[in-house]
């Protein structure tokens, strides 16, 4: 889930969310990726921001990773040079597929990504993966559920604001927003693939309020542009119950193996 309309994080946003993404991915997915990747292996994190997936392979237990990290936006990957000084840095466009560098990778991974690209750009980047027998680690996916602890009157109706507006276009076509990990699964099984999926939701409680106070932010914003008239009234009341709410919003953790 991002909080801009526009390809790229914000880095304030990156940094609030870390946290929480490392603790929702699915632990067993995770697992099986390092497996898989071995020891020595060249991952392409697509995407990769700060280089939080790196982060959280090191903190796993992964050794002898060559990482190459890509991303459109140069201020993030001035971050992610200077946290991982051994990376390869990739200045690019996403959108290009065909100039994403694939060469001598093992395992492509991408974080909160594949809910902002189209099918027909991932049906393109699946039929690359599978010409070069590449794998994809792929968490973090929204998946369209979002529980909120009060309850609100607006809640599913902000729910269904916001999950129209993930699937416009995020400069890649209409986006496969909460149906991506579903969609991706079907697109990559059809090439052969096996594909395993997991959930890996946000659990957010008091300590995370930063966190819920921009996600919140994001979310009204995007009702707002769908027509929601009364998001501010919303995000009022939601903000009202910060040191005492919950907040659960649903995320799908993918990985898919080339045939053997």
């Amino acid at each position: 889930m991002r909080l801009t309309s526009e390809m790229g994080f914000d880095a304030e946003w990156l940094a609030l969310r870390e946290a929480s993404d490392m603790v929702a991915r699915d632990a067993d997915l995770l697992a099986r990726a390092m497996t898989y990747a071995g020891s020595g292996a060249t991952l392409l994190d697509l995407g990769c921001g700060t280089g939080a997936t790196a982060r959280v392979f090191e903190s796993a237990g992964a050794q002898d990773i060559r990482w190459r990290f890509f991303d459109n936006d140069p201020e993030l990957l001035q971050r992610a040079a200077a946290r991982h000084p051994q990376a390869e840095i990739i200045q690019g466009d996403l959108a290009d597929i065909d100039e994403l560098p694939l060469a001598g990778v093992r395992l492509v991974t991408a974080s909160a990504l594949l809910d902002l690209v189209s099918r027909n750009w991932m049906e393109r980047f699946a039929a690359r993966l599978a010409s070069e027998r590449v794998a994809l680690y792929a968490t973090l996916s929204y998946d369209g559920v979002m529980n909120w602890t009060p309850l609100d009157p607006e809640d599913a109706l902000i729910t269904e604001r916001f999950n129209a507006h993930q699937r416009g276009d995020k400069e890649f076509g209409p986006a496969l927003g909460p149906d991506a990990a579903e969609s991706v699964a079907q697109i990559l099984g059809a090439r052969g693939y096996s594909v395993s999926l997991a959930p890996s939701p946000w659990r957010l409680g008091a300590t995370a309020a930063d966190m819920q106070r921009a996600l919140l932010h994001g979310i009204a914003q995007a009702a707002l542009e769908m027509g929601h008239a009364t998001a501010d009234q919303w995000i009022g009341r939601r903000k009202a119950h910060l040191s005492e709410g919950w907040a659960e919003i649903g995320h799908m953790d993918l990985l898919a193996l080339p045939p053997s």
